[in-house]
């Protein structure tokens, strides 16, 4: 399809929302030799140089940030911490005990998981999170020197690993769900070099959502080959398929929590609650985790207990300590969650409300869903979802749809194998945008269509 669509004739005899030769002009001067292989930061300065140029505002699937206003409750509490004069004070590593509190309370009423406080320590969002775990997780062994990826997933978390000279293993999950990802899994930790895990659960790019089962395969397997697995929860509770908004009532989100003693978990402000600009998260550590000691860790710290080691050594290096407004603002929201009195799952619902509809646009024309069903069950509609087009390659489509206006990644950036597809995010396409990327859906099917056959 690229070598057809390279045929400068071809290119002129179709229409296009916008002009092929500043689209082509653009790709040019970015000096990137793949635009399927951008980044993400990379493709939002391409689309931003060509949307400046042309005028025409894309319809723009391609950054994973909060489409919704960032919660009044967080601003009002961080507004009136700010006026009790604590940007001049700062921050305890540790965090301050009001959000730890509310944490605790928090994964207990929604994870029904029970987490001292000490064990929860503020992040600068959960890419920090992360990051602080990888590079703590990584020095308690030092014979397990790789850090097991269950992809497709989020693209920065290898650079993370690239960044701090951290090997890497990846299984794509797509061909190993339910009772066969125990025996892929199994193969892949017995040979005892690695450290730690980490996936995303609603995963980003993809949706798949794994089940309790599935989970309780993760946590006993770590727990066998003491591998210590991290959740990222950075779509907490965005499976809307199940009500899980009472606090304190099941059914509860699956987490591997419920099945191994060590763990990490990652959550975040930024979806959730909109809160993406103040980058505030946190990291949920097993009271058996943080109490271990691993004698490896003081080869680079002054302890060998992992809760003093992640907190006085890695998060200090990393950031000594999380904005203290943030941190008001973040427990102010997980109080008023925990209370009852702010129901944020029904907030987001207009995402999976969304989805529901652009996936189906998509379909209509010509495309098809890549990830699309969840151990048997159909995808859930939520931030993002997968399609290709027949005769593309995700790289090859990201590249193609910048001429309709549209932009996207590939999935080939994400750990995914599916090399066919690009990850789609709902979150900045306005419901203003819907019938403008249905008619350039339309117009992309028909100047393609029939050059399959």
């Amino acid at each position: 399809m690229k070598d057809i669509l390279e045929n400068t004739l071809l290119r002129t005899q179709v229409n296009t929302p916008i002009d092929t030769s500043l689209v082509k002009q653009k790709i040019k001067e970015s000096g990137l030799s793949s635009i399927g292989k951008a980044s993400i930061r990379e493709i939002l300065a391409l689309i931003n140089s060509i949307e400046n140029q042309s005028g025409i505002k894309f319809i723009r699937m391609e950054m994973g940030v909060p489409g919704l206003p960032a919660s009044k409750i967080g601003v009002d509490a961080e507004i009136n911490a700010l006026k009790k004069g604590i940007a001049n004070t700062y921050p305890n590593i540790e965090g301050i005990p009001e959000l730890k509190r509310e944490i605790s309370r928090f994964v207990k009423l929604f994870l029904d998981i029970d987490v001292p406080a000490k064990c929860c320590v503020p992040c600068t969002g959960s890419t920090s999170g992360s990051f602080i775990s990888f590079l703590t997780l990584s020095r308690i062994n030092k014979k397990k020197d790789t850090v097991l990826f269950l992809d497709p997933g989020f693209p920065v978390h290898k650079q993370q690993l690239k960044v701090l000279g951290i090997k890497e293993a990846s299984i794509d999950v797509y061909k190993f769900r339910g009772e066969k990802l125990r025996e892929k899994l199994e193969l892949v930790l017995r040979e005892g070099n690695i450290s730690c895990l980490l996936y995303s659960n609603p995963n980003n790019p993809t949706w798949i959502c794994f089940t309790e089962n599935e989970l309780s395969i993760i946590g006993e397997l770590c727990t066998k080959y003491d591998v210590v697995p991290i959740e990222d929860l950075a779509y907490f509770d965005m499976d809307f398929r199940k009500d899980y908004s009472k606090p304190g009532e099941p059914p509860h989100q699956p987490t591997v929590a419920r099945h191994s003693d060590k763990y990490i978990v990652l959550i975040s402000g930024s979806k959730i609650f909109s809160y993406a600009g103040q980058r505030i998260g946190c990291m949920v550590i097993a009271e058996e985790l943080y109490k271990s000691d691993y004698p490896d860790l003081l080869i680079n710290y002054t302890s060998a207990n992992f809760g003093h080691s992640i907190i006085y050594g890695s998060a200090y290096a990393v950031s000594a300590g999380v904005t203290h407004s943030s941190q008001y603002a973040m427990a102010g929201l997980l109080k008023a969650v925990n209370d009852g009195d702010y129901n944020f799952i029904d907030e987001m619902k207009i995402y999976g409300n969304r989805a529901k509809i652009m996936k189906k646009m998509f379909i209509d024309n010509g495309f098809k869903i890549v990830y699309d069903h969840d151990e048997g069950d159909p995808i859930a509609d939520g931030f993002y979802f997968t399609v290709g087009y027949p005769g593309f390659s995700g790289e090859e489509l990201v590249e193609e749809l910048l001429y309709y206006g549209i932009s996207a990644i590939s999935l080939s950036n994400t750990g995914s194998l599916r090399k066919e597809g690009i990850r789609a995010c709902v979150s900045l396409v306005s419901d203003e945008q819907i019938p403008e990327l249905d008619q350039r859906l339309k117009l992309f099917n028909e100047n393609h269509k029939n050059l399959l056959t």
